[in-house]
């Protein structure tokens, strides 16, 4: 949850207190997003896909993350909740550390999760002493098995993964942060800082992107335009928005007084 700490606002995450609430997803990794994603955009917890951590075959992305960078190994691949749990304990064999985020999907095609195999992987989990973010979508029933679990976070899906459609589940994810008292981590599908920004004004605790940096044209720029959008984003929320009117309008400036009838 958000704490306040000396005037500042913080996310707290298993014990841990972040002052960035951009988190950088997995998927497309190159030296250049890893910077631009810490430098530019401020993130202080970086997503790994265990498979592309623990491999000869291709590059280790461990080595691009900076030592001050905490970890985030997923268990992408996953198609049920044995093959997330045995994830994980790789990931903590190979020094990642005790988060981890639970992705398990069934589906190929739209790559959306499964939603009773995720609580099960987190209760069994968060048991041995993981700090467990899932990625599920977005369903209020699940999010409280979730917190009955021992999530310390809840990360429903913005849009399908990649597709950089933004807030697609809008209405389901705002059930959540006003229902379900753990953090509510955007992730998946958030395409632009417009998108982030409203996200945060919602009430979320963090935005979780990649491909949206990733495929832009400029990344660095890219990446300090989500870093102020969130920001911005938080300070609403926390501000408290302008009431909206259903109906008619009201006027901003004095109607009368300044000119005679």
């Amino acid at each position: 949850m958000a704490m306040e700490q000396n005037g500042e606002d913080c996310l707290e995450l298993g014990g841990r207190k972040f002052h960035s609430r951009f988190i950088l997803g997995s998927g497309k990794y190159s030296l250049q997003l890893i910077e631009a994603a810490v430098r530019d955009a401020g993130a202080e917890i970086v997503t790994v896909a265990v498979r592309r951590a623990n491999t000869k075959e291709h590059e280790n992305i461990l080595d691009y993350i900076p030592k001050q960078v905490t970890l985030l190994p997923n268990t992408s691949g996953a198609r049920t909740a044995d093959e997330a749990v045995r994830i994980a304990h790789l990931a903590r064999e190979l020094g990642c550390g005790d988060f981890v985020k639970i992705e398990i999907m069934r589906d190929s095609k739209y790559l959306l999760p499964d939603n009773e195999a995720t609580v099960r992987a987190t209760e069994m989990l968060a048991e041995e002493g993981f700090i467990v973010l899932p990625y599920m979508y977005p369903d209020l029933n699940t999010a409280r098995d979730l917190v009955s679990a021992g999530a310390a976070a809840v990360m429903p899906l913005a849009a399908p993964i990649g597709s950089n459609k933004g807030l697609v589940t809008k209405e389901f994810i705002q059930i959540l942060i006003d229902e379900i008292d753990l953090p509510i981590i955007v992730d998946a599908g958030i395409g632009s800082p417009a998108q982030a920004c409203e996200a945060m004004q919602m009430g979320a605790a963090a935005v979780m992107a990649n491909t949206a940096l990733a495929t832009a044209g400029d990344l660095p720029l890219m990446a300090a335009a989500f870093r102020e959008a969130i920001a911005a984003g938080r300070k609403a929320y926390r501000a408290g928005l302008g009431r909206v009117l259903s109906r008619g309008a009201a006027a901003s400036d004095p109607l009368t007084g300044f000119l005679r009838d």
